[in-house]
């Protein structure tokens, strides 16, 4: 079956229109929007999974300290009844591991230096069912700490930052000093390095301190675990166990909790980055469609340079949606060339910017990503169907209604007046 000629003759003037020598401004015109249509999809593509990959990694390394779902004290005291509470949040049927713990703030001292940390106390035997951190230290570090002995297993970046390794002391300073006839001191305890962690997220290894269960409530003085730890199967559906379980705690008789996902304990820092993918999204959809509306002025031109193969088109019986068609056929191809290129380019190097950007780094002497300031040190990326359909459907849209005037003018030429000067 022969194709439609109205298809046939715009994939012919867009070859011809590249090939004749009295078109190559033209041509250099229609190149460049094409271009410029690939570079707007590649760099979206490329942004947006950098961003994906940026949130993944973050949010992966944040649960491999924190838990999906915390189970704490309204009044930060010790829970009445924390075994009653933990047996409660055990029936739940997506629940899969539960562990106490306390957490408060502190000052952590080595000589002259000092730095304020958050002192963890677990139960080392639990506290590897609940976070990927407690796993990997379970055979090492976290046996370690022995109730009674007050050792502390430290982040690596605190580590350095104190100049310690393990089997070095360091003092801590808690909050609430005690009564001496020369005033209020503070309480300081010294405690050994027993072990050290790199969960891979900046924050937590320059602030984090873990310490024994017993030992933490020797030294904030409290009664029992302020709060609890759950890991459940699924992380993304933590919003709506957090809900159940604090239901579920309320009909047990354990009022007086708050219940907390991990979503709402980061929720600030989880809305920023959805909000900087939406505005990014936004403005480099606005290069696509200048580079998709350069497209208006080459089809102009197009059609200016025709308007004799227009007259004669008209004059054997071609109507105007034909020639209107013919010329949407035209600048169609440069839209899905510009668009298709882009979308190989950008997953090509979505998919392999973790060997790209090392390789620029060592080329430059720069460090794109330094881990004390982005929490990570190496480029990311997650390229996703769900931003890259979008994309590609948004360009073909923008390149599409970009030759519709162009060829809505086509249609308009009238023969007599075109090959009156020819």
């Amino acid at each position: 079956m022969p194709l439609p000629y109205e298809l046939v003759i715009g994939w012919r003037y867009t070859r011809a229109g590249r090939a004749a020598r009295r078109n190559g401004f033209i041509s250099f015109i229609s190149a460049v929007s094409m271009l410029g249509i690939a570079l707007g999809v590649a760099a979206l593509i490329i942004v947006l999974s950098v961003m994906n990959g940026f949130q993944k990694e973050v949010r992966d390394r944040m649960l491999g300290v924190l838990s999906h779902v915390e189970v704490l004290s309204a009044d930060g005291a010790a829970l009445p009844d924390w075994a009653a509470a933990a047996a409660a949040v055990q029936r739940h049927p997506r629940v899969r591991a539960v562990a106490p713990f306390i957490a408060e703030q502190g000052l952590l001292a080595r000589g002259q230096d000092m730095k304020g940390v958050l002192v963890r106390g677990i139960d080392p035997a639990l506290e590897q069912g609940v976070t990927a951190l407690g796993a990997d230290l379970a055979g090492d570090a976290l046996a370690r700490l022995q109730p009674g002995a007050f050792g502390v297993v430290l982040g690596a970046a605190l580590a350095r930052q104190l100049g310690v390794v393990a089997g070095d002391a360091v003092t801590l300073i808690v909050p609430g000093g005690q009564v001496t006839p020369a005033g209020v001191a503070p309480r300081l305890r010294q405690l050994t390095v027993v072990g050290l962690f790199d969960s891979g997220h900046y924050e937590y290894d320059a602030t984090l301190a873990l310490v024994h269960l017993q030992d933490a409530e020797r030294l904030f003085r409290v009664e029992g675990p302020t709060g609890l730890r759950v890991r459940l199967d699924d992380l993304h559906a933590a919003r709506a166990a957090a809900v159940e379980l604090e239901a579920a705690l309320a009909a047990a008789g354990q009022g007086g909790v708050v219940v907390r996902d991990w979503t709402r304990a980061n929720r600030t820092w989880f809305a920023a980055v959805q909000l900087e993918k939406r505005m990014m999204f936004i403005i480099l959809t606005l290069i696509v469609a200048v580079a998709a509306f350069n497209l208006v002025s080459t089809l102009v031109m197009t059609v200016t340079d025709k308007r004799a193969d227009i007259a004669i088109l008209r004059t054997l019986g071609a109507s105007p949606g034909s020639v209107m068609a013919i010329f949407v056929v035209q600048g169609a191809v440069v839209g899905v060339v510009g668009t298709l290129a882009g979308l190989a380019l950008g997953l090509a190097v979505a998919l392999h910017i973790d060997t790209l950007v090392p390789a620029l780094e060592r080329l430059l002497g720069v460090a794109f990503l330094p881990q004390d300031i982005y929490l990570i040190s190496r480029m990311p990326s997650d390229p996703q169907a769900g931003d890259i359909v979008p994309i590609t459907l948004i360009a073909l849209l923008l390149a599409l209604a970009a030759t519709l005037y162009p060829s809505w003018r086509a249609s308009r030429v009238r023969p007599a007046e075109a090959l009156r000067h020819e």
